[in-house]
This record gives structure tokens, sequence and C-alpha cells, in this order.
């Protein structure tokens, strides 16, 4: 993959980014997640994480398979979009 080429749209990070934040020692992706907020954007991961494992465990010698994937976390009670944008419960 080239190094221009960009693996989170959302947070707009290329390989070369993402290389350069792992020879800086972060090596898991909840560190990466923080560091680099990858996999933090509007599609939350669901088209660079499988990139990001594919270069962490090019990077660490990995088999893609062992890389732990991401933490997920839900909010923690429903919310009704009224109650988000000011509106009603109803709403």
């Amino acid at each position: 993959m080239s190094d221009k080429t960009i693996i989170c749209r959302c947070e707009d990070l290329t390989v070369q980014e993402i290389r350069e934040w792992i020879e800086q020692g972060y090596k898991d992706i909840e560190e990466l997640k923080r560091a680099a907020r990858i996999g933090m954007g509007a599609c939350q991961g669901r088209t660079c994480r499988r990139h990001l494992i594919n270069e962490l465990a090019r990077a660490t010698g990995k088999n893609p398979a062992d890389i732990e994937p991401p933490t997920f976390r839900p909010p923690t009670k429903p919310l009704s979009f009224g109650a988000v944008t000011g509106g009603s419960s109803d709403d």
C-alpha cells in the first residue's frame, strides 16, 4: 500500500501517518485510537479497522487474527432524538 493511501477517510489519516504512530511506540488499536483518532469518525472504524489491523500486523510481525479488535462502547442508555436535539421526548 502506498504511503499516501488514506486508511481512515473520516479522520483523513494516511498509511504513512499510521506507520509513524506505530514507530513512535503505539502498538495496539486502543492506543492508536486515542493518539491518532483512527476509527473514531462517523463510520466508527467500519472502513479502516481491517486496514489498521493489517498495518499493525505488518509492523509487529503478528498474525492479523491475533490483533485485538477495538473496544466498542455503546451509549450507556438509549436517548430519544428529541432529547439530543433539545425538543420534546416525543420527537
